[in-house]
């Protein structure tokens, strides 16, 4: 897993050291603000879902551009999340089973810390669910009062992200209590009739069905009258139009088959970007963009160099790459379930590889288990069980609700995403599209050889290489010189960075600055200092008086 890709990598025992030239010399870096959502596909008005009430994004979408090719890596919140805030493969890093606590190769960072290196405020509302501790020098607040508003000086560009939860999938099936209150901003006239609901094909239409896809969408407008508030509030502060504002949701719907699925609907997301003076109103683009092109995207725009190391790309700003052939996605362990999936797409064709055949799509997940509609799937196709053991055809499900109770999966699944959006006909065995079916599977195949796609070895085996003896490392304690009035530090550990602070105590109103070169301090200043890695636990700190 080690490799000399990265000059942090190389070079331990300055690896803080990160001073982006380029980004320092722009004297009008935008602000950038990040609105992301929970389990969500693209169900908004302005994606053409005539059910969906989402005036605010819809107006937000009409100011900036809509991307419709945009694709998760993964259909679950925290492998997908480890990948964005990287703009690193889960795959490659080791951090693709859901909630498995990995550590990243050292070159790997997470990417606001560069931000914070170019001189950005950097503030995480709240959520991060990266697969690994969020470490200390990544963000400069990082909690449920972090906000851009927060920083020490309002001249001081920004990077803020705030995570809207009440889509996630929980909500659901929330208690009537909670779900009253997730929407009590509604109107009568802004909740969906579940009567009025038009449902994918492979979900059964019962009343439960139609209730769980209603709330789902009111839980949407919900979320949309919260986008609206943040941007007021960017106007309220006079920065909107310096502000790079991205709406995104990090995996799709949080319904059956849908979330926890490489489908599109558990993959195709919402973007939407408003770029005032950059991007022209109305936009609507078509170019295939993955979820971690985020992190190298806001980098872009903000000036910073995208590091070497990085496998996502910038899709906006100067100097872009090529725009992508494919996108590619992943599923493994999902929570207490195993599993092994790989998928690849490109505008049409969508191929998928299932590396565990023998299992069946429905395998049992607890905590999937609570939500209605998967609930009532079961119901059906039990009683549809019962029928034929009596010799009946049962007419309970359509062959396309019954598809996600094969007892087996087939190994390869080959679909036409433009005649067949929901997935529903597999065409890998017919012989009319052999060719495209071998061009898909050699593009997944060189993918997984070119990201060294680790999914093939055991979870077991990845925790012994990265936790030896079930030890989670921790970084080793930062080496610091106070000379002349300037502080260095170095840390032994490779990929370490570092921070310090000479405020007291470890309290919310101590703030530890990224360290990037050696600092200036004040005659009697008391220093202490931390060394962090992701994966890895923080350092104890050390602390270091100047003489006065």
């Amino acid at each position: 897993m080690k490799t000399a890709i990265s000059l942090l990598a190389a070079l331990p025992l300055v690896a803080a050291a990160i001073v982006p030239a380029r980004a320092q010399q722009r004297a009008d870096r935008p602000n950038v603000l990040w609105i992301s959502t929970e389990d969500i596909s693209p169900d908004l008005r302005c994606y053409g879902d005539e059910y969906a009430r989402t005036p605010n994004l819809d107006k937000f979408a009409s100011e900036g551009a809509r991307f419709t090719n945009a694709f998760a890596t993964a259909p679950v919140c925290a492998p997908a999340r480890s990948a964005i805030i990287t703009g690193m493969y889960a795959t490659t890093m080791g951090t693709m089973h859901m909630r498995s606590q990995g550590v990243p190769p050292p070159e790997v960072k997470c990417f606001p810390e560069y931000l914070r290196a170019a001189g950005y405020f950097c503030t995480n509302n709240a959520k991060t669910d990266y697969n690994f501790p969020a470490p200390m020098t990544a963000w400069d607040q990082n909690g449920k009062q972090a906000h851009w508003r927060n920083r020490p000086e309002k001249s001081q560009p920004f990077f803020a992200v705030f995570n809207l939860e009440v889509t996630h999938e929980s909500q659901i099936r929330a208690e009537e209590a909670a779900y009253q209150k997730n929407t009590a901003a509604l109107t009568d006239a802004e909740r969906h009739d579940p009567a009025k609901a038009v449902l994918p094909p492979y979900y059964p239409d019962t009343p439960l069905v139609r209730r769980d896809w209603a709330r789902y969408h009111d839980n949407i407008t919900a979320m949309d009258k919260q986008v609206a508030a943040l941007l007021k509030q960017l106007e309220e502060d006079g920065l909107a139009g310096n502000t790079v504002v991205f709406f995104w949701g990090d995996h799709g719907r949080g319904l059956p088959r849908s979330k926890r699925w490489v489908y599109d609907s558990g993959l195709r997301v919402p973007l939407l970007v408003r770029w005032p003076g950059k991007i022209a109103s109305n936009t609507v683009d078509e170019n295939l963009v993955s979820l971690f092109d985020l992190g190298p995207t806001v980098l872009n725009v903000t000036g910073v160099t995208v590091p070497k190391h990085m496998q996502g790309r910038a899709f906006l700003g100067e100097n872009l790459p090529a725009p992508r052939e494919h996108v590619f996605a992943h599923r493994d362990r999902m929570d207490e379930t195993y599993d092994l999936i790989r998928a690849a797409r490109n505008k049409r064709w969508k191929y998928i590889k299932n590396f565990q055949p023998g299992k069946p799509y429905a395998q049992y997940i607890g905590y999937g288990e609570l939500m209605p509609t998967l609930q009532e799937m079961r119901r059906l196709h039990k009683e549809e069980a019962a029928l034929m053991g009596q010799g009946r055809t049962p007419d309970l499900l359509t062959p396309a609700q019954r598809l996600f109770f094969l007892p087996e999966k087939p190994a390869e699944e080959l679909y036409d995403t433009l005649a067949d959006p929901h997935e529903i006909h597999n065409l890998a065995a017919d012989p009319k599209h052999a060719d495209t079916l071998k061009k898909m599977r050699r593009a997944l195949a060189d993918w997984q050889k070119e990201t060294k796609d680790l999914g093939l070895i055991s979870e077991a085996e990845l925790q012994a290489r990265m936790r030896p003896g079930g030890v989670t490392p921790m970084t080793a304690a930062p080496v610091a010189r106070l000379e002349n009035g300037r502080l260095t530090l170095s840390c032994p550990t490779e990929g370490a960075s570092l921070a310090y602070t000479t405020d007291a105590g470890d309290g919310p109103a101590a703030r530890w600055r990224l360290y990037t070169g050696p600092v200036a301090v004040p005659p009697g200043a008391v220093v202490r200092a931390r060394a962090s890695r992701a994966g890895f636990r923080d350092s104890p700190p050390t602390t270091t008086t100047e003489n006065p």
